[in-house]
């Protein structure tokens, strides 16, 4: 029998849930499922899974378009230049500034080659094949078809497209495997019927001649450059009817076909890479599964299977982590928008950006720098999955630390001559090596970075297996980060630079010294490496201590803080220094308070770049930067201004939009959404209240299993 006490506890519970009931999840998701009537020539809409995404026209294929089909594991390496040998690329260097080596200004062409490879590779096409009434390739454009109607169900992971063509309407269903780098799709008509329609496969050329490839990857028409082989048959692997090898220089890849219903596949001719496949029983529907792998796949997924597997993952994602609901209840009419940016970011991120390696800037939509990917971004890219508690995705690429720690090392000590530590590279791949490059050698922002991972892994675990997983990385890096940090003889301060750049890259590194943000991520990082190892029970190094104790005092001109010390008192005014990432906003805001930051300064210093700074060259994470510092600085109107700023844009279907300075996307825009509005919504270390981020009026704000920032 219920005491009185529990008859009470119950009440209270009841009550509870009434005053705050669960977020429908689903209608929220599905209210902004998109839809398309027509393609778009600057984005594809996605399938993917994090590690593979595969980009589709209004067909739901890449019938018109040449939409990429991308992966976190497709990369080449492109021949050598002429006269060049592996040895020459072995023993490249670059220059010896204050006795330090770096990887720049080395001879050419080997330092082009070095940047430029490996680059990620456009791994095929799948389209939809017209045939005409004599059985022929029909020449068909996107102004043929009637009708059409392209819809993403996002609780899902379901891409389906209808329209009408000659009359009869066809409906292609596509859904990306969520356990290998594999498409289903499924045509339904009874153009089906009649042996009107098919699939096509075809292969691009790719290699890293371009720093851009956008809106689309590799090149159609240069067929000689590389080999299609076609085998079919038994014993190719379960499900699997036919495959196709393909080779580019010395990089091989495998494209398997099956998983549905029988066909028949061909060669359109030997001066194409292009195949047809069409189906072998004349029926109203056809499916069949298109996978990918970078070695000869013993097994195929089945059309059914890779369904499932979609519905399941998906229902997972959106049901069981973090959510946030800032439409329902709210009275201001931007709140529609920011739901919108909300759950299509979260989908595009799940879709392009959950992969094993960090992920390049346009994430598995087209090509930036080569396709790879810059660690100094790790942070805004995914950052976010630590808040929003999708923990399953950050450990499939946080685990990059240790990974590429022995890399890092090699980089601080052997190459650069420290005596302890590892250094992160800033534009890397999955080898773990740096381009060369002034600014991938000279930037040192993204160090700390690995300490900020470490730190909120630990709050989600609390475990001391967590302790010790990051222990070596943790320990290295703050390693590197007290022996980088010099003594100044005649200030007694420990000096960061130069050399160096900072966050927004366009000062001189050998006039750069101790600037403002870099020395308040310093001792952030500091602090969070010493705590590590307190709580490890062990003693933390007296040079780390030493060093964040003595760090050189942030730079002041006209009591704000200043880019860095010894920058012209005018730089204000002068556009060479307030052109481009003001991360001087992240002195309180992107960061916490940290014990060598004034938070009157740091508040009036925000207030004068808001002001002062060239916005309209701002793009991506700068916009939600600004927000998390007005947010903590109390201006919870102004951060939905910046968040909703009319040059931080989304497309259609959630798509962030590059601006005036990179190709569209550019998801660091995404990622530090999802983080600012996190932050926003569930507070940070020391906030008060519901939603502290937000308006306290014309906005209802609900969170459900997100986390604290710092």
């Amino acid at each position: 029998m219920a005491t009185p006490l529990t008859l009470s506890c119950t009440l209270l519970l009841s009550l509870s849930g009434a005053a705050h009931a669960a977020i429908n999840r689903h209608a929220l998701v599905s209210r902004f499922n998109p839809v398309r009537t027509a393609s778009s020539a600057s984005t594809p809409m996605q399938v993917g899974n994090g590690h593979f995404a595969f980009g589709a026209d209004v067909t739901g294929l890449q019938t018109f378009l040449p939409w990429a089909t991308m992966s976190d594991w497709g990369w080449k390496n492109d021949s050598l230049p002429n006269g060049m040998s592996e040895a020459d690329i072995a023993s490249y260097r670059g220059v010896v500034w204050d006795g330090v080596q770096y990887e720049f200004g080395g001879p050419e062409p080997a330092q082009q080659w070095l940047i430029s490879n490996p680059n990620r590779v456009n791994l095929g096409r799948v389209g939809l094949l017209f045939v005409d009434e004599n059985g022929e390739d029909a020449n068909v454009t996107e102004d043929a078809l009637e009708e059409k109607r392209q819809v993403l169900d996002l609780w899902t992971g379901t891409m389906t497209s209808t329209f009408r063509w000659e009359g009869e309407e066809v409906t292609v269903q596509t859904v990306a495997a969520q356990n290998s780098s594999a498409i289903g799709l499924t045509v339904t008509s009874p153009l089906v019927q009649r042996g009107r329609l098919g699939v096509f496969l075809d292969f691009p050329w790719n290699d890293g001649s371009e720093k851009f490839e956008a809106p689309f990857v590799g090149v159609w028409n240069a067929t000689s450059n590389h080999t299609t082989l076609l085998k079919t048959g038994a014993g190719l692997g379960r499900n699997v009817r036919a495959q196709i090898t393909h080779t580019l220089v010395a990089n091989t890849f495998f494209t398997s076909v099956g998983g549905g219903d029988d066909f028949t596949i061909a060669r359109v001719s030997e001066a194409t890479h292009r195949y047809n496949v069409r189906p072998s029983s004349l029926r109203g529907t056809f499916s069949v599964t298109v996978g990918y792998s970078p070695a000869q796949s013993s097994a195929l997924s089945t059309v059914t299977e890779v369904q499932n597997e979609s519905k399941d993952a998906w229902e997972d994602f959106w049901s069981n982590h973090g959510f946030i609901d800032v439409l329902t209840g709210s009275s201001d009419s931007r709140a529609e928008e920011l739901q919108r940016r909300i759950i299509l970011s979260q989908y595009l991120l799940r879709v392009n950006e959950a992969g094993d390696y960090p992920p390049q800037e346009s994430g598995l939509v087209d090509n930036g720098w080569y396709g790879k990917f810059h660690m100094e971004m790790f942070f805004w890219h995914s950052a976010h999955w630590a808040l929003w508690n999708n923990w399953d995705l950050l450990n499939r690429a946080s685990s990059v630390y240790s990974r590429f720690l022995p890399t890092a090392i090699q980089r601080a000590q052997v190459q650069q001559g420290y005596p302890i530590g590892a250094r992160w590279s800033k534009m890397t791949d999955p080898t773990g090596r740096s381009a060369p490059g002034e600014i991938n050698e000279l930037l040192i922002w993204q160090q700390p970075h690995p300490l900020v991972f470490a730190e909120y892994e630990y709050r989600a675990t609390g475990s001391r297996a967590t302790l010790e997983k990051w222990r070596d990385v943790v320990h290295a890096t703050a390693d590197w980060m007290s022996v980088f940090a010099h003594k100044n003889a005649s200030t007694g301060f420990f000096d960061l630079g130069p050399p160096m750049y900072v966050v927004s890259e366009d000062t001189n590194p050998n006039v750069t010294r101790n600037p403002a943000f870099e020395l308040a991520y310093w001792r952030f990082g500091l602090d969070h490496a010493s705590t590590w190892l307190t709580r490890l029970g062990e003693a933390v190094p007296a040079l780390w201590t030493e060093v964040k104790e003595d760090l050189a005092p942030l730079p002041v001109e006209n009591d704000l803080y200043a880019v860095y010390e010894g920058i012209p008192s005018d730089f204000w005014d002068t556009p060479t220094f307030t052109n481009d990432h003001p991360a001087l906003v992240g002195l309180y805001g992107w960061l916490p308070q940290t014990a060598n930051v004034s938070l009157d300064m740091a508040k009036a210093t925000a207030e004068k770049v808001w002001t002062s700074w060239n916005i309209s060259n701002c793009w991506g994470w700068d916009f939600p930067m600004l927000a998390m510092s007005a947010a903590r600085n109390g201006e919870a109107e102004k951060a939905i201004e910046w968040l909703l700023h009319p040059l931080f844009q989304f497309d259609d279907v959630g798509m962030p939009v590059g601006g005036v300075r990179v190709p569209t996307p550019y998801f660091p825009g995404s990622g530090a959404l999802l983080y600012a509005v996190a932050m926003m919504a569930e507070g940070w270390d020391g906030s008060q209240g519901n939603a502290p981020g937000f308006p306290t009026r014309g906005w209802a704000v609900r969170a459900e299993r997100i986390s604290k920032a710092m």
